[in-house]
């Protein structure tokens, strides 16, 4: 295994980073409240930082995200490129990929995701009918990639469908969607048989490889908004004085950056492994499940940490800090808690499923 980035996806980190830390700052997050980012999302886009993602793979989309979760950045960045672009340029027809990928790309279209299954089925043919409580980046999204009882993906146009405001505990932009009879197209219809694409373009299941690069690519922004907490935590403990002493001189407070910084590498280590698996077309199923465990338990503890290192000022809920929280906590639960997380990584070892025969080789 070589985490190395590649020269592409160096060059993109770095212009993700200057350009998040340029425009997503305490100040613009505030005035933002609840609502995405539009300039931000537009530099982003203008800059080419979604469309690279088709070339950079999923390990590329990890490294970017980690840059928005650093800063907290309010776009649906994670949430279009995975649900959009890497679902329809892996699993979409060549019709599919045609028309929603340019769109996708340039930022003109962005999807969310609402992956609950047995929340939304098949009335008749192409109408889905269902309510999903909430799906994070809804109030954003032109499309929503929906998953049916029957575990197919279909993608929903969200103008066809009801999309009620929701608040989350972070600011993501959610709603809550509601289906009825409601029209959709099926993601790759026509080019799967039993699973498997006819013209072997992939050779896992479309909803568990989506899931899987959903818990990867998230663990990635958990590693970012975890590192992001932790250097604030690094900086307040170093200027804050008591007693005429730094904080961060004393032995607890050391001991606690210690282990978050320690938590914070588990999770960006096994997202990357998972993200590098996935672009190397191996088996990945386990690895991902390992990740979005990482980013659950240990996330919570690192934004947690970070809190309580910045005393009094961390209860402040206008402090930047709290924002890493807030993040920290809706990663925690999303797709999926530890616990939850760990019985699937359980059943998937049980059945020996964990090197290649579930979620597999993806080729483009």
């Amino acid at each position: 295994m070589d985490f190395t980035p590649t020269q592409e996806q160096a060059a993109a980190r770095e212009l993700a980073a200057r350009i998040f830390g340029d425009l997503s700052t305490p100040e613009r997050l505030a005035a933002a409240g609840t609502g995405s980012d539009a300039e931000l999302w537009k530099a982003l886009c203008e800059a080419g930082l979604v469309a690279a993602v088709e070339e950079i793979g999923l390990l590329g989309l990890v490294l970017l995200v980690e840059e928005q979760g650093r800063t907290t950045a309010q776009v649906p960045f994670a949430a279009s490129c995975v649900y959009g672009l890497l679902a329809v340029s892996a699993h979409g027809s060549a019709e599919q990929r045609e028309r929603l990928l340019p769109g996708i790309g340039d930022g003109t279209a962005v999807v969310s995701g609402a992956l609950c299954e047995a929340a939304v089925r098949e009335e008749r043919p192409g109408e889905l009918s269902g309510t999903v409580a909430a799906v994070p980046w809804l109030r954003d999204a032109t499309h929503v990639l929906v998953v049916d009882d029957k575990r197919r993906l279909w993608l929903v146009r969200s103008t066809d469908a009801e999309c009620t405001p929701v608040e989350l505990t972070a600011p993501w932009s959610a709603g809550r969607l509601t289906l009825d009879g409601t029209p959709a197209e099926r993601l790759g219809e026509g080019a799967y048989e039993s699973g498997v694409r006819r013209d072997g373009a992939h050779e896992g299941r479309p909803y568990d490889d989506v899931l899987a690069t959903a818990r990867t690519a998230f663990a990635g922004l958990q590693a970012g908004v975890c590192a992001g907490s932790l250097a604030r935590s690094v900086e307040h403990t170093n200027t804050r004085e008591q007693f005429g002493r730094p904080l961060a001189a004393k032995q607890g407070v050391q001991l606690r950056a210690a282990d978050a910084y320690m938590d914070t590498e588990a999770i960006r280590v096994t997202a990357y492994e998972a993200a590098w698996r996935r672009d190397e077309r191996l088996g990945y199923a386990s690895h991902a499940l390992t990740a979005a465990w990482w980013a659950s338990e240990a996330g919570q503890r690192v934004v947690h940490t970070g809190q309580h290192l910045h005393g009094g000022m961390g209860a402040d809920l206008d402090h930047p800090v709290h924002r890493h929280f807030l993040w920290g906590r809706q990663l925690d639960a999303y797709l999926g808690c530890g616990s939850e997380v760990l019985q699937e990584l359980g059943e998937l070892i049980v059945h020996g499923e964990g090197e290649g025969e579930g979620t597999g080789a993806v080729e483009a």
